[in-house]
């Protein structure tokens, strides 16, 4: 048994046992005890891991993306991230709002960014620009953007003002 002595300000000491803890839990039942089963039969499968036909699968869309990204030039690629920004942005205020949006889309455009965002620096190093100098240049890049609206909002608009319209069309045919 082991012992821990204390002692306080009014300087009076006292002795706390401590006991160690059992290896096993107590219990009432003396035999054999079964851990519960799993409610999968295969472990692989409801580990959470996915299984390899899905990752080739989703390697090869990636691989596609990846493909198509390389295509574009340069200032497609800075056009498009500026885009994909803004609907990064709408997305944040529709969570903020608590309107409807798929939580799914987060993580695909911050991953199509940073995609585009690692060719346009694969390029930059093929060009022998470093590291130093890429920084600059995209603090100029970035100061050089005309903010513009996302594209799902102009589409948000285009449908509004062609609804007004409608209604204004059909307001005045009606009187």
């Amino acid at each position: 048994m082991l012992s821990l002595n204390l002692s306080t300000a009014s300087a009076s000491s006292s002795t706390v046992p401590f006991l160690p803890k059992p290896l096993f839990a107590k219990s009432s039942f003396n035999g054999i005890q079964l851990r519960p089963r799993s409610t999968c039969s295969v472990p692989l499968s409801c580990s959470g891991t996915r299984t390899a036909a899905a990752s080739v699968v989703m390697m090869a869309k990636r691989e596609e993306e990846m493909k198509e990204i390389r295509q574009k030039t340069t200032d497609q690629i800075n056009e498009e991230v500026v885009e994909l920004k803004g609907e990064l942005l709408m997305l944040r205020l529709q969570q903020s709002a608590r309107n409807e949006f798929k939580s799914s889309e987060f993580r695909r455009m911050r991953k199509r960014i940073a995609r585009m965002l690692t060719v346009k620096r694969e390029r930059e190093i093929e060009e022998g620009i470093n590291k130093r100098l890429s920084r600059k240049f995209d603090r100029q890049w970035k100061k050089s953007i005309v903010v513009k609206p996302p594209p799902s909002l102009i589409k948000l608009r285009e449908q509004e003002a062609a609804e007004e319209a409608a209604a204004a069309e059909k307001a005045a045919s009606s009187s």
